[in-house]
């Protein structure tokens, strides 16, 4: 299973000249739809005299979250050459906005694909690029008899805590490499009942114990 994948660690920016034209690219980490709404209206604020604020996103790890746009230009000048290098670096949770300045000069169908294009690569030229892996976030809820237990078992795992609640029940979210997420469950079941991993296997439920997953991160 593949569960790592690049995207990059914050917003990078270039800009590109062609004819008096003048490209701002602007790339960003993004990780939901609202996350790119946000970035685009943030650049649209920045520059509100522009003509063009092309774009495209590839979010996600399955390869069929993505979206190219135009925003009027001639159709598949702007937004798939963007889309082309976000792929042609192999990134993902990655948002990118052109912002077009016209110059006066008509510049073609291939000097516009090729405006929309080198500004990309030159922001991510310009960007952090990170490997991130990917993670299952699950919940552990439990009553404050086996508390204990719970919770040394996730240290003797050395499984990461993201969030922890301790109110009238005791709450958890831990975070589990994609790739190990049936064998981290398994050794944590064994742990909290003192059993063989042999044993936890069969395991389906613990009393007092809920694991549920949460989402994947």
């Amino acid at each position: 299973m593949k569960d790592s994948y690049k995207t990059i660690s914050e917003k990078s920016e270039s800009e590109f000249k062609d004819r008096g034209s003048k490209f701002f690219a602007y790339a960003f980490p993004v990780y939901s739809e609202a996350d790119w709404h946000s970035a685009l209206d943030t650049i649209k604020s920045l520059h509100p005299k522009a003509r063009h604020f092309c774009y495209a996103y590839r979010l996600g790890t399955s390869g069929n979250q993505f979206r190219a746009n135009d925003d009027g230009e001639p159709s598949g000048t702007a937004g798939k050459p963007i889309l082309g290098q976000i792929d042609s670096f192999g990134l993902t949770n990655v948002f990118v906005v052109v912002v077009r300045y016209f110059g006066g000069t008509l510049l073609g169908t291939s000097g516009l694909i090729n405006a929309y294009r080198t500004s990309t690569a030159e922001a991510f030229k310009q960007a952090d690029i990170i490997e991130k892996i990917v993670v299952d976030i699950y919940e552990l809820i439990f009553e404050y008899s086996i508390m204990s237990e719970v919770m040394n078992g996730v240290k003797k795992l050395k499984l990461e805590i993201v969030l922890q609640d301790f109110g009238n029940i005791g709450k958890l979210q831990i975070a589990l490499r994609q790739s190990e997420v049936e064998e981290k469950l398994i050794a944590l079941k064994a742990q909290i009942l003192k059993k063989s991993i042999n044993e936890a296997q069969h395991i389906e439920e613990i009393e007092n114990l809920q694991i549920r997953f949460s989402h994947t991160k």
